[in-house]
């Protein structure tokens, strides 16, 4: 059983975490052969080991975590890795990957003319 953890930053803002999770009540939605939890890196729960646990309590023998970030930096590269592999120690015979974050892709590029749409840009 695949599980996915997508983990952001986390905000002070409760209105900003809420909203994280309903993004990912959504995909999870339409994605029911995995197994999805949220979690944020920090400042909020669902901390990276709440969800890491989570998903393996679901049955979760594969974990991948994808930072949902725009962009590579030390977060992707050092903070998250590290954080996964605290989560991941209780738990042995788990494997576990962290994807990229959501980079170059154009579905983004979509997204931003889509915004820039709707502030009347003529696109």
């Amino acid at each position: 059983m695949t599980g996915v953890l997508i983990v952001d930053h986390g905000s002070r803002e409760e209105a900003a975490n809420a909203l994280f999770v309903q993004i990912m009540q959504r995909f999870a939605a339409t994605h029911p052969a995995l197994l999805v939890e949220p979690a944020h890196m920090e400042l909020a729960p669902p901390t990276i080991a709440d969800a890491f646990n989570a998903l393996v309590d679901r049955g979760a023998k594969y974990v991948i975590v994808h930072p949902y970030f725009l962009l590579p930096g030390r977060h992707w590269r050092q903070d998250i890795p590290t954080l996964c592999e605290e989560a991941a120690q209780p738990h042995p015979g788990v494997r576990w990957k962290v994807t990229e974050p959501l980079g170059m892709s154009d579905l983004i590029l979509e997204v931003i003319a889509e915004r820039l749409r709707g502030a009347g840009a003529p696109l």
